[in-house]
């Protein structure tokens, strides 16, 4: 994948020979060797996190493939972030091989598919979905990286829970904006940084009809009184 060997090289010695030990209320573990997995809170692991889902995503051929759903002409099949991967295809089967794909790749480097964890969803009428004689749940909605996406493309739903979130936001500042000790304008500021990014996540691919229009609107004058 084009990286230089002296930062593999590198890398291979932060990992070389890790070990830990978990502490109870009874006392300490023994120490035990480290053999899977990345440094949690250090800097490099996402990016040695994506660099490995990348390269299991370009083995199971998804880049190369005709498969999935066309977006300003261009192809395409999957989603990632960290560790979290939407497949998207035109039709049930091709949806299928494209997971099936996945899950034989994954598995040659130790990775094994949830399938607890992973929801189908379809905009057409779908009651089962199976894969290898397992049955996958079949859901209308869900949430993915803050967003709740649901079948129908309907964002209302998901413009009413963000101006929840965004009112409890308000509603643990209260005592702070209610406060004589600061000023007016260190108040703005604080709105403008803690409440309206939590109600407003994600609205740039939001579709808003007159109604959520006005609703976001007394949200706003409601934050600002």
């Amino acid at each position: 994948m084009g990286v230089p060997d002296h930062l593999i090289c590198l890398l291979r010695n932060l990992y070389a020979g890790q070990e830990a030990t978990v502490r109870t209320g009874h006392g300490t573990t023994d120490w035990f060797k480290i053999e899977k997995g990345v440094w949690q809170g250090c800097i490099v692991s996402p990016y040695l996190f994506n660099v490995y889902a990348d390269h299991n995503m370009r083995k199971a051929g998804l880049d190369e493939s005709q498969v999935g759903i066309k977006i300003a002409g261009r192809n395409i099949n999957n989603l990632r972030y960290p560790n979290d991967t939407t497949l998207m295809a035109e039709s049930e089967e091709e949806l299928k091989s494209l997971l099936m794909w996945v899950k034989e790749e994954s598995a040659k480097v130790g990775l094994k598919l949830n399938i607890k964890k992973t929801k189908i969803m379809a905009s057409g009428s779908i009651t089962s979905w199976q894969i290898d004689g397992e049955e996958m749940e079949v859901v209308t909605d869900f949430i993915f990286l803050g967003s709740k996406i649901t079948a129908d493309g309907d964002c209302s739903q998901e413009i009413k829970r963000h101006l929840l979130l965004g009112r409890k936001a308000m509603e643990n500042l209260d005592s702070i904006l209610k406060s004589r000790d600061i000023t007016l304008p260190t108040k703005v500021h604080i709105v403008k940084a803690m409440v309206f990014p939590v109600a407003m996540y994600g609205c740039e691919s939001w579709t808003i009809r007159k109604a959520e229009h006005q609703r976001t609107e007394a949200f706003e004058l409601r934050c600002w009184r």
